[in-house]
């Protein structure tokens, strides 16, 4: 079983790379032409709206999230100095402009949490990437249990991984321990897994996320691949019909 998963996940990721797999435009790929220098603006444009990102359509958030930056006045909304000081009406009315968020009480708060938790704790996000010396295993200590209720749904396993790997891609932070970065089992990626045969369809609805993702490390081993290394490939592959055939 390894080995022969180890070959299809080579070939899915060539197909990925080739072009092989059809649409392969990632949703966050809306995103503004940031220079080498606005690393502070990148880290809290790819970081608050992930917090709102649960049970929606990503292509919508992430053209809603260009939409809100493009606005001289809704930009403000990725300032997190701005937001902590700003009152929930007037935060409200920014981020529901171009439908950041939808929930006008929950998703409000989620980023306003974070952005004082950030600006509060470290000054900025760049201080906090700092601090945890860009360390994957340090992030997710601070994020998922030492600070976690200063990270709502960003502090999840699902998204606080594919959160990561987002960061890294986009941002350009060279996470130390990149490897330990566990595939993020969304729907797609859970109805590769049965297809590929890391899970049966019964363990799709019995196993939590962190056992997909314990499982595709297990299985990886002796790959040379690191499991966050799939996600796209898995993604699209799914998002596009399966119309590649191993």
């Amino acid at each position: 079983m390894p080995n022969e998963l180890h070959e299809n996940c080579k070939r899915l990721i060539r197909a990925f790379e080739s072009g092989k797999l059809g649409q392969t435009y990632m949703p966050e790929d809306q995103s503004p032409n940031f220079s080498k220098r606005d690393f502070e603006k990148k880290i809290a444009y790819f970081t608050l709206p992930m917090a709102l990102n649960y049970q929606r359509d990503s292509y919508k958030l992430w053209e809603a999230v260009l939409k809100t930056w493009s606005d001289e006045e809704t930009k403000w909304v990725f300032d997190i100095g701005v937001v902590s000081e700003t009152s929930d009406k007037k935060l409200r009315s920014a981020l529901m402009k171009y439908k950041i968020a939808l929930q006008p009480n929950k998703h409000i708060k989620t980023w306003r949490t974070i952005a004082r938790n950030i600006k509060e704790n470290w000054g900025s996000f760049t201080k906090f990437i700092k601090a945890t010396k860009s360390d994957y295993l340090i992030l997710k200590q601070v994020v998922r249990t030492d600070n976690k209720k200063g990270f709502p749904y960003l502090s999840g396993p699902k998204i606080f991984n594919y959160w990561s790997f987002i960061i890294s891609t986009y941002c350009g932070v060279q996470l130390k321990n990149r490897d330990y970065i566990e595939i993020a089992p969304d729907t797609h990626i859970t109805q590769c897994s049965v297809k590929l045969g890391v899970i049966s369809a019964i363990e799709a609805k019995s196993l939590t996320k962190d056992e997909i993702s314990e499982r595709w490390r297990n299985l990886l081993k002796g790959s040379k691949i690191d499991p966050i290394d799939m996600h796209s490939p898995l993604w699209f592959w799914s998002h596009n019909g399966f119309i590649f055939k191993l």
